[in-house]
């Protein structure tokens, strides 16, 4: 790669750096901010739920956004909203004010995400060159989220706004870097691709209804969990009848032809859903159980961040030599082996009884979230890799909500008292879920084994991307 590809490379992984980092450094101040504004538990949540609303919500449109109004645009503009209301986050007095600020943070980072990576993707060539940038890509984001585990807790404990402000530093650095080294591209041609507001509303619509249904899952009726879903599902009905229809489609539904992509973004899904519960329920148990320290627990999670290290070092190696769709199978068999290591914890654990589940977990996640980016973009054209960007963050976001509200509701039902017998009954039948979401990963990513699909997962086959008019008529 050129020193200008690396470059852009360097500033990407910023922006990636920087969200994980923030989603980290938020989770580990919580308990410092209900103090200092005095909100309720309920309320508290909202701070986490507002931004998995906006991320989770506009993903899809973000990705849209950036196909049709230039790459570059949409990713310089949204890093300036997300540094303006990470930095209104600090100020705020109230907790309606971090909620507010959390949700336009969200939609920011939806909107920036996607961005990023199609330009990865459009600016380095399928193969090799685009498969080590996704890899040292999603490292970065790993890292992020690893180091924000224990940056959060140093910052937190000077004062809580600093995680706020601390982002907005690190914000102007990437944007200054981004508007230099990010080269300019032409504006998108968009003749004959309007936008389309209907099924933008419908789809952002019905996947803000699901998240927000799934989040709300464990603080509210069955009746009114329920009917909110249903809700949710009614507008991705109306969203696929607008689709086909419409001659300049949100999302070419033909692209769900491509069982890579289809794939990747379920066992991606699931793949988040366990990961995201599982450390849940391992800070529960770490704090609450045992009573370590917010620091203390910060340090012991960083293990996981090992993936940061192995992700673009073990796994191209790996992936050149048996190809993406073994890397992920393997991948995510060992998430599973992690999971059913920590499932018997016990009320007295050592730390080094704990490390075998933590370290295998950094290494499984160092196989598939990178492998599981190449194949859900391999061979989708390059006018449609923001929405194929947008449907597999997509994916991720809803499957760590999935995950957290589905440990949740099991932690909460097979906790009969508060006595350290009773919490730890409740945290190891939650622990039963991650293990089944890796297992259904697994099973799911299976199918890309045989040696047709494998060989495309690999990269070496690619798919073959439709023209124009094709992908019209195969979206009707």
């Amino acid at each position: 790669m050129s020193g200008r590809a690396w470059g852009v490379l360097f500033v990407l992984c910023g922006a990636i750096f920087l969200e994980g980092i923030d989603v980290a450094m938020l989770n580990v101040a919580l308990p410092s901010i209900r103090e200092d504004l005095d909100m309720s538990t309920g309320m508290l949540q909202w701070v986490m739920s507002a931004y998995v609303l906006g991320y989770g919500g506009f993903m899809l449109l973000g990705g849209r956004a950036a196909d049709l109004f230039g790459r570059r645009q949409m990713f310089v503009f949204w890093l300036v909203v997300f540094l303006l209301f990470s930095g209104l986050g600090g100020f705020a007095t109230e907790g309606w004010m971090l909620i507010v600020a959390r949700f336009v943070t969200g939609v920011a980072a939806a909107f920036m995400t996607p961005a990023g990576l199609s330009i990865i993707t459009t600016s380095f060539d399928e193969g090799p060159q685009r498969n080590k940038a996704l890899l040292v890509y999603s490292g970065t984001a790993a890292g992020g989220f690893s180091i924000g585990l224990v940056v959060g807790g140093l910052l937190a404990a000077i004062n809580w706004r600093w995680v706020f402000f601390a982002p907005v530093i690190l914000s102007l650095l990437i944007l200054v870097a981004a508007v230099v080294l990010i080269p300019k591209s032409a504006r998108p041609q968009r003749s004959g691709q309007g936008v389309d507001l209907a099924g933008a509303v419908s789809v952002t619509g019905g996947i803000l209804l699901l998240v927000f249904g799934v989040e709300r899952a464990t603080h509210v009726s069955a009746a009114w969990t329920a009917g909110t879903i249903g809700a949710s599902l009614v507008l991705f009905l109306v969203f696929i009848a607008v689709e086909r229809k419409s001659s300049s489609p949100l999302v070419r539904l033909g692209i769900f032809r491509n069982g890579s992509l289809v794939r990747a973004n379920l066992a991606g899904m699931l793949f988040a859903a366990g990961f995201f519960g599982f450390q849940f329920i391992a800070v529960l148990y770490l704090q609450e159980l045992r009573g370590w320290s917010t620091l203390q627990t910060s340090f012991a999670l960083i293990v996981i961040g090992v993936d940061a290290v192995l992700s673009p070092t073990l796994t191209p190696k790996l992936v050149a030599r048996f190809g993406n769709a073994r890397v992920i199978f393997g991948g995510l068999l060992l998430a599973a082996l992690s999971y059913a290591l920590f499932l018997p914890v016990g009320a007295d654990w050592t730390y080094l009884a704990m490390f075998p589940s933590l370290i295998i977990l950094g290494l499984a996640f160092s196989l598939a979230y990178g492998p599981l980016t190449i194949v859900a973009t391999d061979g989708i054209a390059e006018e449609e890799q923001g929405v194929a960007g947008g449907l597999l963050y997509t994916s991720f976001q809803f499957g760590a909500a999935l995950g957290l509200s589905s440990v949740a509701a099991v932690n909460i039902a097979a906790t009969d008292g508060t006595s350290p017998a009773a919490l730890l009954d409740g945290y190891q039948a939650a622990l039963v879920v991650p293990l089944v979401a890796a297992l259904v990963a697994a099973f799911i990513s299976a199918f890309g084994l045989r040696s047709r699909a494998g060989a495309e997962d690999a990269g070496s086959v690619p798919a073959e991307v439709p023209g124009p008019a094709e992908r019209v008529e195969a979206s009707r």
